[in-house]
């Protein structure tokens, strides 16, 4: 007998006081990055109230780099602020009168000296353990539940930004539980969705909107069990939010930021640190390997575990595990991912790209599945030499790879999926 279950994942908007603290490390990241490709950067954010607190460990070798980076990071938070939709209009955290306070320091020499080896090698910035996962249950090879939750913090925020909704503030949860059989999503069960709206606007019309205008474009009808259950604001109103309401700490929404509990997680978080830590890198290359070994058609489902030391190039160890749904040996695949890919933190950073200034964008609405962004490591160009490499004949083709930007982008638009999208994807997964 197939076994019947429920998953959830959820997801949190731009205004959420952990990822305004996400987005403005990641914001000064970028900024350093702008200045000096290989500035190292490793901090934190702490956002109460009306408080703002950036400190964390930086090193540059452009001269005045440091100094004039410490000097925007006052605009940079009251920017990030600002592009989440605070102000006045929704209470949460005044971007003009927010008193910023910030603390940055050089890296410790003892790390430096351990990751920079004499000869020119860089080691890894710090021990970790990272995990990448890809499935085929969806067209940008992510778990479904996570997919859905994204894109209703992403319309959500479209709609407030458009002011088609004027009385939607920034602050924003959604969650969203897929039933399954076996290892197939047989449909959507129950959605979540918390927003913030404005003190005038009346609870049961702000429920009714949600679900017109936020949750059922997503949530197409043909996902949808009979019985789908919405859940709008369920404690009340939400009137007060972001800052005011609770503490940010950047990090604290790691399983977010990956696979919404679809897979283990190495407990390292991402925003606030450059591409030497592995914490980083190296998670969004087990994304890339693990993606590219479900485009080859290897397996059904893959998850990838990389782990480093300290100063150390190569990975201290390596597994593939295909959760029974592969068509090859496991550790033969884990030979092949050997072979094809460079899993060394300078041969990331070169594969993957990692010396441009492009994480502020992958601060909100998750680190993986938004191929129609850009994002080097949800490319799938090495499935062919993987797929060579064990014999076989390569799933994803050209034209799925077309049909699947246009999918990402419609599910994550305005108007949300087309019926020929959702037709591709449910023949095909």
């Amino acid at each position: 007998m197939v076994r019947q279950y429920l998953f959830t994942s959820e997801s949190v908007s731009a205004g959420h006081p952990d990822k305004l603290a996400d987005t403005i490390f990641d914001a000064v990241l970028d900024h350093f990055l702008a200045r000096d490709c290989e500035a190292r950067v490793a901090c934190e954010t702490l956002v109460a109230d009306h408080l703002v607190v950036v400190a964390g460990e930086v090193t540059t070798t452009q001269p005045g780099a440091f100094s004039a980076v410490e000097r925007k990071v006052g605009a940079l938070v009251r920017e990030v602020l600002r592009d989440a939709g605070y102000g006045r209009e929704f209470p949460g955290i005044d971007p003009g009168a927010c008193e910023v306070r910030v603390h940055l320091n050089q890296q410790s020499p003892d790390i430096r000296d351990a990751v920079v080896h004499r000869d020119g090698t860089t080691g890894a910035g710090d021990q970790g353990t990272v995990f990448g996962y890809a499935t085929k249950e969806t067209a940008e090879l992510m778990p479904l539940a996570l997919s859905l939750a994204h894109a209703l913090v992403r319309r959500h925020a479209a709609l407030r930004r458009a002011g088609d909704l004027p009385w939607l503030g920034p602050d924003a949860k959604s969650q969203v539980t897929v039933r399954y059989e076996g290892d197939n999503p047989v449909g959507v069960e129950t959605v979540v969705f918390s927003t913030q709206h404005a003190q005038d606007a009346a609870l049961a019309a702000v429920r009714e909107a949600v679900v017109a205008h936020i949750i059922e474009p997503v949530i197409h009808e043909r996902l949808r069990r009979a019985d789908i259950r919405y859940r709008v604001n369920p404690g009340g109103p939400f009137v007060i939010g972001g800052p005011t309401a609770d503490t940010g700490l950047t990090g604290r929404k790691i399983v977010v930021d990956t696979y919404g509990g679809a897979c283990s997680h190495g407990g390292g978080a991402f925003s606030g640190k450059d591409a030497t830590k592995v914490d980083r890198s190296g998670a969004y290359m087990a994304r890339y390997v693990a993606k590219n070994v479900v485009a080859a058609g290897l397996a059904g489902r893959c998850t990838v575990q990389i782990a480093y030391a300290i100063g150390v190039p190569e990975p201290v160890s390596l597994r593939a595990d295909l959760h029974g749904t592969g068509n090859v040996d496991e550790t033969e695949i884990e030979d092949a991912i050997l072979d094809v890919f460079d899993l060394t933190p300078a041969g990331i950073i070169e594969a993957l790209d990692l010396r441009r200034p492009i994480f502020r964008r992958t601060a909100v609405y998750g680190h993986f599945g938004r191929e129609d962004e850009g994002f080097p490591w949800e490319r799938m160009d090495r499935a062919h030499q993987l797929a060579k490499r064990m014999g076989k004949t390569v799933w994803y083709n050209r034209e799925d790879q077309k049909r699947l930007s246009r999918f990402t982008s419609e599910l994550n638009s305005e108007g949300g999926l087309s019926d020929e999208a959702l037709a591709w994807w449910l023949a095909r997964y």
